[in-house]
C-alpha cells in the first residue's frame, strides 16, 4: 500500500527522493518522509499529510547526501501522525516499509525486555530495532538481513539505509513487490518501477524472499537461504512524460478522457478486425479444456469479474461464478477439475487477489491473470496472462483500467464461445467489427461531458443517491455508486432494479436521485416498471440510456441523458464512462480531492 525508495548514487539524494515518492503518492499520502546519509550520520524528515508538507520542511530545513531512502504511507499500524512516519531509526539504520508484520507485538515485547525503547505505534519501528541488533549480533548486512528474514512474519517490502558499511542499502521482499533500478547516476530500490521513470527503465523485479545489497560498486541479490542469484534486467515502458495531467485537473479527468485510446491498445491485442476474430494467446478454451471459470477480484476489478461472468454464461453457456478475493479462500471454496481461475488486479500486487490465486494453485488449478502490469507479483505467478494496456493510471478511483479490463473480458468470452461451438465464425467476426468501432464511440460520449457535469452538480447536493439498472447495466450502476462514494463522500448505494421493491424503496423520496443506467435492450421495459414505482415516491429520475431507450421512455425521467446506440453486449464500456463522469465532477463540486480521496490508496497490498 505504502510507496518506498532507496538511492545510492553521484548526485544528491534529496532530489531524487522527492521525485520518486510524488510519482508513488498514489500509493499512499497519509505521511512522507526520508533518511539521508551524509558525514554526520543519518539524518531524517519527515512530515504528516502529503508530501507536498515534506517538501516544505525540506526547503526551511534541508538536508545533503548521496544515499537515502524515502516512504509515502497509507496507515496501517498507527495514526497518520509526524511519529509514526517512516523512516524509522534506531543505532546505524533507518527503514522504510511497506505491508504488515505479523508478529511485531512479540518481536516488540522481546525487545523491550532486552531494554530496547520504541517511539511510534508501527510495526514498521521493530524491523529497525531488530535488523539492528542482527547487525550487532551477525556483523554483516547480508548475515543480518538473511537473519531478519527467518524471523519476521507477514508481508512486505522493506528498503534499509545502513551506516558503517560498504552495503549502504538493502532492501527485501516477501509478498510485496520490491524493484533493483540501474542508472547512470545510480541505483535505486523501489516498490513500483515508477518512482524511477525519468532516472532509469532498466529494472530488475526481486522474487519472493529475495534480498537486494546495495553497494557503490553495484547490486549484489540473494536468495532464499543467503544465496546469490541473477534477476533479470528488464526495460520498462515508463518514462518521465506520461506521468503528468497534461492540460487536465486531476489525473482522474485526464483518465476518463484516456479511455477511448486504452481501450482501444487492449482490443489491438486480442482483435484482428481484419480477419474479424479474437484471440486469447496460449488458452485452450473448448469444452474438455476448462468446464467452469472462477473469476476473483476485489472492488472496481470484482465488477468487471460480474460482467464478465454474465458473458461467459450468455455468449459460451460456460458456468461462470465471480467472488470477492477477500471473501474466497476463508470459506475454503472447491474448484472443479477442469476449472479455470481468473484473477483480476489493475496492479498485480493487490493482496486479497493474490492470496486466493495461490489458494487456487494450491488445488492445482490452471490460473489466469488479467492485469495492468505485466512485470508484477500475480502476472508472474499465473498461467496465462490477458494484459490491459491502459498506461499508468494514477488517480485512485480506477477509471481507463476498468474499462480496459472490461475489454479483455469480452474478448476472453467470446473466444470461449467460439472454442465451445455455441457461436459461429460469423459471430465471432460481427463482434469484432462491433469492438473495432468500440473506441470512437467511447469518444463519442466523452464529448457530452457537459451534459453529465450539469447533473453532477444536482446531485452533489445529495446526501443519498439510489443507482439501479438490470442485467450488466446492474453492474455499472454498482460501479457508479462506488465511483461516488470513493471520491464525492456521497452516500450512494446500487441495486438490480427489480429487487428495489424489496427492501430498497423505502429509501427513495424527494431529496434522492435515482440514477437508472438502461440502454434500450430487452429488459428496458422492465427497468422502466421499476422506474415508475420510484417516480411514484417522488425519487428524482436521472436516465442513463440510448436512442431506442429515449424512444420508448416518455416523460419518466427528471435528467436524461442518449448515448450513442452499440450493441447491447458491449453497453457496459460506453455507460460506465457517464457514471465515472457524474462522481468526477459530483466531487469537483464538493472540493474533494478527486485524485487521493481520504482513507483510500490506489495499490492494495495488505489484507
Amino acid at each position: 500500500m505504502c510507496g518506498i525508495i532507496g538511492f545510492l548514487g553521484n548526485g544528491e539524494a534529496v532530489p531524487v527522493l522527492l521525485d520518486g515518492l510524488r510519482r508513488l503518492e498514489y500509493r499512499g499520502y497519509d505521511s512522507a518522509g526520508i533518511a539521508v546519509l551524509n558525514q554526520e550520520g543519518i539524518v531524517r524528515r519527515r512530515a504528516a499529510g502529503k508530501i507536498a508538507n515534506l517538501e516544505a520542511m525540506l526547503t526551511s530545513n534541508g538536508v545533503a547526501g548521496k544515499a537515502g531512502v524515502g516512504h509515502t504511507r497509507w496507515a496501517t499500524h498507527g495514526a497518520p501522525t509526524r511519529r509514526n512516519a517512516h523512516p524509522h531509526m534506531t543505532g546505524r539504520v533507518a527503514v522504510v516499509h511497506n505491508g504488515i508484520i505479523e508478529n511485531y507485538r512479540t518481536l516488540r515485547d522481546d525487545m523491550r525486555a532486552g531494554g530496547r525503547r520504541f517511539e511510534s505505534e508501527t510495526d514498521t519501528e521493530v524491523v529497525a530495532h531488530l535488523f539492528d541488533a542482527l547487525l550487532e549480533a551477525e556483523g554483516t548486512p547480508a548475515a543480518a538481513m538473511t537473519a531478519l528474514m527467518e524471523r519476521l512474519e507477514g508481508m512486505f517490502a522493506l528498503a534499509i539505509l545502513i551506516e558503517g558499511d560498504d552495503v549502504v542499502l538493502a532492501g527485501a521482499r516477501r509478498g510485496a513487490p520490491l524493484a533493483v533500478g540501474w542508472g547512470e547516476g545510480g541505483l535505486f530500490l523501489a516498490s513500483d518501477a515508477i518512482a524511477l521513470a525519468g532516472h532509469t527503465r532498466k529494472v530488475s523485479y526481486l522474487e519472493e524472499d529475495d534480498l537486494a545489497l546495495v553497494r557503490r560498486d553495484g547490486v549484489e541479490i540473494l536468495g532464499t537461504g543467503g544465496h546469490p542469484v541473477k534477476r533479470p534486467v528488464v526495460d520498462t515502458e515508463l518514462s518521465g512524460a506520461v506521468i503528468g495531467k497534461g492540460n487536465y485537473r486531476h489525473f482522474m479527468e485526464k483518465e476518463i478522457h484516456e479511455q477511448p485510446v486504452a481501450v482501444g491498445e487492449t482490443l489491438g491485442r486480442y482483435l484482428d478486425p481484419d480477419a474479424g476474430s479474437i484471440t486469447i494467446p496460449g488458452a485452450s478454451l473448448g469444452p474438455g479444456a476448462v468446464e467452469r471459470m472462477t473469476l476473483i477480484a476485489c472492488g472496481t476489478a470484482y465488477y468487471a469479474a460480474l460482467i464478465g461472468k454474465y458473458w461467459l454464461e450468455r455468449l459460451a453457456r460456460l458456468p461462470a461464478d465471480a467472488d470477492i478475493a477477500s471473501e474466497f479462500r476463508y470459506r475454503q471454496a472447491p474448484m472443479v477439475e477442469g476449472g479455470l481461475g481468473v484473477f483480476i488486479s489493475q496492479s498485480g500486487e493487490t493482496a486479497d487477489t493474490l492470496a486466493a490465486m495461490r489458494y487456487a494453485r494450491g488445488l492445482g488449478r490452471t490460473v489466469l491473470a488479467v492485469t495492468n502490469t505485466e512485470t508484477s507479483t500475480v502476472a508472474r505467478e499465473a498461467d496465462l496472462v490477458l494484459a490491459t494496456h491502459a498506461g499508468p493510471e494514477i488517480g485512485v478511483a480506477a477509471t481507463k483500467t476498468f474499462t480496459s479490463q472490461v475489454a479483455v473480458l469480452f474478448c476472453l468470452a467470446v473466444a470461449t464461445a467460439r472454442d465451445r461451438g455455441t457461436i459461429d465464425h460469423h459471430e465471432v467476426a460481427r463482434l469484432a467489427g462491433v469492438l473495432t468501432t468500440l473506441p470512437s464511440t467511447l469518444a463519442r460520449v466523452i464529448a457530452m461531458e457537459e451534459e453529465f457535469r450539469q447533473i453532477a452538480w444536482d446531485v452533489a447536493e445529495a446526501r443519498h443517491v439510489l443507482y439501479l439498472g438490470r442485467g450488466t447495466s446492474a453492474i455499472v450502476a454498482m460501479e457508479g455508486a462506488l465511483k461516488l462514494k470513493e471520491i464525492s463522500y456521497i452516500h450512494a448505494e446500487a441495486h438490480a432494479a427489480g429487487e428495489m421493491k424489496h427492501g430498497p424503496i423505502a429509501l427513495i423520496d424527494e431529496h434522492v436521485p435515482v440514477i437508472v443506467v438502461a440502454p434500450g435492450d430487452e429488459l428496458f421495459d422492465k427497468t422502466m416498471s421499476n422506474v415508475e414505482e420510484a417516480r411514484a415516491r417522488g425519487g428524482r429520475i436521472i436516465l442513463i440510456t440510448d436512442e431506442a431507450g429515449a424512444a420508448d421512455a416518455g416523460p419518466v425521467a427528471d435528467r436524461m441523458v442518449v448515448l450513442p446506440a452499440v450493441d447491447s453486449l458491449v453497453t457496459p464500456l460506453v455507460h460506465a464512462i457517464p457514471v465515472q463522469m457524474i462522481a468526477y465532477h459530483a466531487a469537483m463540486r464538493k472540493g474533494t480531492d478527486v485524485d487521493q480521496p481520504r482513507n483510500l490508496a490506489k495499490s492494495v497490498t495488505v489484507e
